[in-house]
């Protein structure tokens, strides 16, 4: 069996829905479950709803909801034939009037919870997983809406709630597994999941592909399909290089590598149930779904010292930490990443010294109870305003010349942290934040020399047979 993955560009609207039909429809002997999100820009509306309500503009929050509700009572009705929609509708209205009476509720206690927040968010895909269904059954298909809230239990951190992988595989493949052994297709709502207590959770944004990814491991796919607008993974974004290119493979370590640092085709933490399982994930087109995409699985074709990809994380802050050499003991390092441990602040690169620290973390998050921790000990700067590019690639730390190369590259540009550790296929520099789109440009031209040296020795392979 595979699990198919349609993100909110793939649901956006009745074309796109109907494309997702004709994909699932071409793959039935493979016995698909179907993950969907929320349709394209759902989930940040309800957010933006949600803040609303809970600022005391109840108006506004309504008047998003009814926006909300059109867009999808339209769909919906060029979607279905009129039988099925008129067994539709009041469902779909039903959902939108608990929408409103729950946004009612956040403007009376003028409070939004993170567990709210979960509860708002949740109905961006039980709507968009209701209408895929209902699409399907439409069609003939044998399709059977599945709730995921049943399936995948979660612990109680609302909005970025952690699955528990033991107790959920299990669940899993007690609900689907029956309904594929009748030739059905399940169809699910990605994103969520809920407590012991059936309480809502979300998996933090994005987490559709971490969805489908726990599904394909807890039932052993043969294959997970993460459907999307682009024709894979690129070389870069090709916003900033329009020759950026298709990788058709990378390895699991290179992908989530690329995701933490900025590429957004992929959830950074979807590889980790695919991985466990070696289980390949494609990246494909449900636009243009002839196209192989890129793969994504335990080894890729190694490429010793070669350059791939280049991706930039922006909105970064550099934490710098320093002690006079007097103060510094064995357990200084522990102290400081203890503060940040306490405060749930996670930490993208780090850069030592005998008697300083320098990291950097997200700017979005609030770090001022970090900051005044830390001045107990230790004198605290930060410098705003940064970000990461990261260059990934094969064995770069054992290829010699790789980081005068890559320096070379970016020329007068001001690195001001360069990490590369323990790892063999990434090297990161941080730079300004208004350096990135030159950074990058010049990076990938790197990226560029790789494919072609490639094709030349292809080329003069293929010759010498």
């Amino acid at each position: 069996m595979i699990v198919m993955k349609f993100g909110g560009t793939s649901v956006e609207d009745a074309s796109a829905i109907e494309r997702v039909a004709a994909i699932v429809g071409g793959r039935r002997q493979q016995k698909p479950v179907v993950i969907v999100s929320a349709l394209a820009r759902v989930t940040d509306q309800l957010l933006t709803m949600a803040r609303a309500a809970a600022g005391d503009d109840l108006e506004s929050a309504l008047s998003l909801a009814r926006a909300a509700r059109e867009r999808h009572q339209a769909t919906a009705e060029q979607l279905l034939p009129p039988p099925a929609y008129g067994e539709f509708r009041p469902a779909l209205a039903q959902k939108f009037d608990e929408l409103d009476n729950l946004l009612r509720g956040i403007t009376a206690v003028g409070e939004l919870s993170p567990r709210t927040t979960d509860y708002v968010l949740s109905f961006g895909e039980l709507l968009s997983s209701a209408m895929v269904h209902a699409y399907f059954a439409a069609r003939g298909m044998r399709s059977a809406l599945v709730d995921a809230r049943e399936c995948i239990l979660t612990d109680a951190q609302h909005t970025r709630a952690v699955p528990d992988f033991e107790q959920s595989y299990p669940k899993l493949a007690a609900r689907l597994q029956p309904i594929l052994d009748a030739e059905g297709v399940p169809v699910m709502a990605g994103f969520l999941g809920a407590t012991a207590d059936g309480v809502t959770t979300t998996i933090g944004r994005g987490g559709s592909d971490f969805s489908a990814a726990i599904v394909g491991a807890a039932l052993e796919a043969t294959r997970i399909e993460i459907w999307t607008d682009v024709d894979g993974v690129k070389t870069t974004d090709p916003n900033l290089c329009p020759d950026a290119r298709r990788l058709p493979e990378i390895s699991f370590d290179e992908a989530a590598e690329l995701a933490f640092f900025g590429a957004k085709v992929l959830h950074p933490a979807t590889m980790l149930p695919a991985m466990q399982k070696n289980i390949p994930v494609y990246v494909l087109n449900s636009r243009n779904p002839d196209n192989e995409g890129t793969c994504v699985r335990a080894h890729a074709q190694p490429s010793p010292g070669r350059i791939k990809a280049i991706a930039a994380k922006k909105n970064m802050t550099i934490v710098n930490m320093k002690a006079a050499r007097m103060l510094i003991t064995h357990g200084f390092l522990h102290d400081v990443f203890e503060v940040f441990k306490r405060h749930q602040v996670p930490v993208d690169t780090v850069s030592t010294s005998e008697v300083s620290v320098s990291l950097t973390v997200d700017s979005k998050l609030n770090i001022s109870n970090v900051l005044a921790d830390l001045s107990a000990f230790i004198d605290v700067e930060t410098e705003p305003g940064k970000a990461i590019v990261c260059v990934i690639g094969d064995d770069l730390r054992g290829t010699p010349g790789t980081l005068a190369r890559v320096s070379s590259a970016l020329g007068d540009v001001n690195i001001r942290m360069v990490t590369q550790g323990a790892s063999e296929i990434n090297i990161s520099f941080v730079i300004e934040e208004k350096d990135v789109p030159e950074a990058v440009r010049r990076l990938h031209r790197l990226v560029l020399a790789s494919w072609q040296r490639d094709s030349k020795a292809q080329g003069a392979g293929a010759n010498e047979a």
